[in-house]
């Protein structure tokens, strides 16, 4: 297939060197964006009367049945092609002859590249979105079904305080949300349109940059022409959005893995989303949970792929820039099957209230109230704290918990201490007394489902 850039040179590069150079492989999947690109700047070229509107209307034309040839499968993408701007043009050439050749004036495929990573990766910002949403709202709904599901809270992998499954929940809600402002900030600071920056310089026709802009659903155009090519600003920042998304769901699945293991037994996963072991009968494998963990890393190294690829560039375009796209493209491929594997599996996810409740019960995870009643009486809090904390020793001496020792015991310990302590100590009140906004009390989680919910609804 002759090079477009043909003319410079007089020798044919190897074979080896096309096979290398060659990026038809995967920037093939913006073909679509590629096209729809080239359709506004014909439109622009022939507004402009930069070519005539007759021949405008012939390239449009011609493009738009190449487009709809892709999507019938009447074409198919030459894998010889260097890339798909270069296969698109080709074709586009040999159906309209010399009228295909005028398409591409006024840019370069600079800022054509820059241009169609840019739509790419704003329809996968979209769709990323989309499954985020989905993801945050099946949590909401669990939250829901489990917000007055009492379960042990941990710090340092210790009982701590008890919470409910709910509340539990709903953080990974809150993070999902952040996900969500994150993704939306980085569309907003991609939607600059760089076509007209030509190769780095601008140009000499008279082109209306923002006329293809707004054609293309853009909010405006990049200021700087050597900035509007040479900038993957926008595939960083996803980049970043999405390792920060998929740390947030290894972090849940982490949890979901604990959780259903024998240890803890609070929670079941559904069979369609578990796996069983080869030579042992009993096993049931949280394996997609596992692989959400570990695809983490995956995004995680795409992201440092990207920076360094980036980091010691010159302005302004540089071939090096070719490796933009697998990294990414990697990036957003990853992350929507693990938050579409995510939604799927989490209604069906089944809590296990009664194992819940019987660790909460076993950990002296009530101590805190029981000083915080201490101070009630009148107690300084660290006094209170003391006196709480060498209970729970006695307790532990003696294999007892909080709410089996005798009034006799706990006043020996403090004459302050009444009957009414086990009524302050009984878990359920000790979650339902945690009324501060954010809290794990069933009213809080409500409040919580209900913000994220109208939050969703944006």
């Amino acid at each position: 297939m002759a090079k477009l850039w043909a003319g410079r040179t007089e020798a044919e590069t190897a074979q080896l060197a096309d096979d290398f150079n060659s990026s038809i492989a995967f920037d093939s999947r913006m073909a679509k964006q590629d096209i729809t690109g080239s359709m506004a700047h014909a439109a622009m070229l022939g507004a402009q009367g930069i070519i005539t509107g007759t021949e405008a209307a012939q390239l449009i034309d011609g493009l738009q049945t190449i487009l709809d040839d892709l999507a019938s499968g009447a074409l198919q993408i030459d894998p010889k092609a260097e890339d798909i701007h270069m296969f698109v043009e080709q074709v586009l050439t040999a159906r309209l002859g010399d009228v295909g050749k005028k398409l591409h004036t006024a840019r370069s495929r600079n800022d054509q590249v820059a241009l169609d990573f840019r739509m790419y990766l704003r329809d996968e910002i979209d769709a990323l979105t989309a499954l985020t949403r989905d993801l945050a709202a099946v949590i909401c709904d669990k939250a829901e079904e489990y917000k007055d599901a009492i379960m042990p809270g941990y710090t340092h992998l210790q009982r701590a305080q008890p919470v409910t499954f709910g509340h539990q929940l709903m953080a990974y809600a809150m993070m999902l949300l952040r996900d969500l402002g994150r993704l939306q900030d980085c569309r907003r600071r991609l939607n600059l349109s760089p076509i007209g920056c030509c190769a780095l310089a601008g140009t000499t026709y008279d082109t209306d940059r923002a006329m293809e802009a707004e054609r293309l659903g853009f909010d405006g155009i990049c200021l700087n022409s050597i900035d509007g090519v040479s900038d993957r600003d926008f595939a960083l920042e996803l980049c970043a959005a999405l390792a920060i998304e998929m740390m947030h769901l290894s972090r849940l699945s982490e949890e979901l893995i604990l959780w259903s293991s024998w240890e803890f037994q609070f929670i079941e996963l559904p069979d369609a989303y578990t796996t069983g072991s080869s030579i042992m009968p009993q096993k049931k494998n949280p394996d997609m949970a596992e692989l959400v963990r570990g695809k983490t890393g995956r995004v995680y190294g795409d992201l440092m792929g990207l920076l360094t690829v980036l980091k010691g560039l010159p302005l302004a375009y540089n071939k090096d820039m070719q490796e933009d796209k697998e990294g990414v493209f990697d990036a957003c491929d990853t992350a929507k099957m693990c938050l579409s594997v995510m939604a799927g599996m989490l209604p069906g996810m089944r809590a296990r209230r009664d194992k819940m409740l019987k660790a909460a019960s076993e950990g002296f995870i009530n101590a805190t109230d029981l000083a915080d009643y201490l101070v009630s009486k009148g107690l300084p809090f660290r006094s209170a704290y003391k006196v709480s904390g060498a209970l729970v020793g006695k307790c532990i001496k003696e294999g007892k918990t909080l709410e089996t020792l005798s009034l006799t015991e706990y006043q020996q310990a403090e004459p302050l201490i009444g009957a009414d302590v086990y009524a302050h100590i009984d878990l359920k009140a000790c979650v339902e007394k945690r009324v501060s906004e954010g809290g794990t009390s069933v009213q809080s989680v409500e409040k919580q489902i209900k913000a994220a919910r109208e939050a969703l609804s944006i």
